[in-house]
Order: C-alpha cells, then sequence, then structure tokens
C-alpha cells in the first residue's frame, strides 16, 4: 500500500506543469529536507535554531531564511505546531497525563504544554480530550 502511494504521488508531482505542494519541496530541499527530518526523528529534544543549523550543516541565517520560504514559517514554530500535533494525538489515549503528553512531545512541564495548547487550539488539553472521547463514541 505505502508503494502504492508513493508511486502515485510521484506521478502526480512529476506530470508536466505540476505545482509541487509546499511539503513536498520542503522536504525535497538539501537544508531544509535535513532540518525537518531531524525534527520529525526527535520532536521532543530541546531544539534550538542554533542547534538544528549546526545538525544540518549550515548557517541558522541561511536555514532560517529558507525553511521560511519553503515551509511558510520559521523552524521553530513548525516545531511547536508540529509538536502540539503530535499532543492532540496522544490525548486520544485516556490514561496519558498531560505531564507524560509533555514530556514526550517535549514541553518542560504540564503547565507549559498546556498553555500552548490553548493558545494554539483554543481549549484546554483535558477539554480536547474530552471533545474527542466523545465525538468516537
Amino acid at each position: 500500500m505505502d508503494l502504492l502511494l508513493i508511486t502515485a504521488l510521484r506521478a502526480w508531482f512529476t506530470r508536466p506543469g505540476a505545482q509541487l505542494p509546499t511539503w513536498y519541496r520542503a522536504h525535497s530541499d538539501p537544508v531544509v529536507g535535513p532540518a525537518l527530518r531531524l525534527l520529525h526523528a526527535d520532536p521532543a529534544h530541546p531544539w534550538t535554531l542554533p542547534a538544528l543549523a549546526a545538525k544540518a550543516g549550515v548557517s541558522r541565517a541561511h536555514l532560517a531564511r529558507r525553511f521560511n520560504a519553503l515551509a511558510g514559517q520559521p523552524p521553530m514554530t513548525y516545531l511547536r505546531q508540529h509538536r502540539l500535533a503530535l499532543a492532540a494525538d496522544l490525548l486520544r489515549e485516556p490514561d496519558t497525563t498531560l505531564a507524560v503528553v509533555a514530556d514526550r512531545v517535549g514541553f518542560a512541564n504540564a503547565f507549559a504544554f498546556s498553555n500552548a495548547f490553548k493558545k494554539e487550539h483554543g481549549i484546554s488539553p483535558s477539554e480536547y480530550r474530552t471533545r474527542e472521547t466523545r465525538t468516537e463514541i
């Protein structure tokens, strides 16, 4: 199934006149691609722009410019949103505490995670969990 999906996407993206999606261009870029792979491989790591740039083998300014141009947002904004998306998935597991979720996705503590989640989603993680649990039933 994976191979079929990859083949279909490649065929779609390589057709004449095709506009490549932003995410596809970003992942295949020689500067942004490695940075994205690092962020996805270890989202809980305490990433900073200098550390990410060093691991990707480029300057901070170059990574920031290129990342923003291809991904449409700065690297640390992308990381925060990625962490919160992962957290939203983890919140669907009823026995997982907020502290565990915060730790798994890279927030310093449950309070910092809860504040960031509420700012992004407009509701607390607990409210989100309750809503998601109700809609799954």
